[in-house]
């Protein structure tokens, strides 16, 4: 059976998706990441479906429950990649994604995924960069 390669970077995963995506196999990535997000105690999900021309409903709603799963276990998922035709077809499934994060490309993804981080280590975000603050409030480098 085709397994989808699951790489760790740093505190987070890196998932390409480079084959069709069928419903065995998506069901065998949301067991194998939420398995690597436990092990490896991952911060964040990075899934490329850049190679996915269709989706059907099943797929779009695993992509969703692979970012629920996820959250549950404390990481952030963020889809990149994404081709108009598949956004096109989820959006007439009916299909919302709801906390799915997306990003055009997979260095905009791992922007946003190290910007949750910062957010949930107590530091702001301004303009997408993390910023410390001295006690009096003001800015620092």
């Amino acid at each position: 059976m085709e397994k989808i390669p699951i790489l760790k970077m740093g505190e987070f995963l890196l998932v390409t998706i480079q084959v069709d995506m069928h419903d065995r196999l998506a069901l065998s990535l949301q067991d194998d990441l939420t398995r690597m997000i436990s092990q490896t105690e991952a911060r964040g999900v990075l899934i490329d479906i850049s190679s996915l021309d269709i989706v059907d409903s099943f797929i779009g709603r695993m992509l969703a429950n692979i970012a629920s799963m996820s959250r549950v276990l404390d990481a952030e998922t963020v889809v990149v990649g994404m081709q108009p035709a598949v956004a096109i077809t989820l959006v007439e499934l009916g299909l919302s994604l709801t906390g799915v994060r997306t990003a055009l490309h997979v260095d905009a993804g791992m922007e946003v995924l190290r910007s949750s981080l910062n957010d949930t280590n107590g530091n702001e975000t301004i303009t997408g960069k993390s910023a410390n603050r001295d006690t009096y409030g003001s800015n620092f480098d």
